[in-house]
């Protein structure tokens, strides 16, 4: 017997709070490739990437964010916590840059294995994931309060 409407709801939304509060508090950490210069960044810095306000690292060299998938609580605890963001105002934040021509959200790749992978391969992206992801092949230059 299937339990009634409302508590298979709760149970949903139960879950969903758990995991969203798992990556709230979850180690977050930003990446760049074992093979870039860059050593370290700033919140501020990382911010200015991520925001489409900067398209480089401090010394210069391009820098290509990479994303984790929309509505991923680990995306949303990143934003809340380096830009101060909510969903809602990222989007509004992008929407503006996308319509007056300046600027493109960065590419949005699927979980932490998967950018850790990319950010591996490509000595310019930086990405973040959570720090038990973190293996030899990327550096982390932040890990995030």
């Amino acid at each position: 017997m299937r339990p009634p409407i409302l508590l298979r709801r709760l149970g949903t939304a139960l879950a969903f709070f758990l995991a969203a509060g798992a990556a709230h508090g979850a180690d977050l950490v930003v990446i760049v490739s074992a093979k870039s210069a860059v050593t370290a960044l700033r919140p501020d810095q990382v911010a200015a990437i991520f925001l489409g306000q900067t398209a480089r690292f401090p010394d210069g060299v391009e820098a290509v964010p990479l994303d984790q998938r929309l509505g991923s609580p680990l995306r949303d605890a990143f934003y809340e916590r380096v830009t101060s963001k909510t969903p809602a105002l990222l989007k509004a934040h992008w929407s503006k840059l996308v319509f007056t021509g300046r600027g493109q959200p960065p590419a949005e790749i699927r979980d932490s294995a998967a950018v850790r992978r990319r950010v591996a391969d490509d000595p310019d992206a930086i990405g973040y994931i959570e720090r038990g992801a973190v293996d030899a092949s990327v550096r982390v230059v932040l890990v995030v309060q």
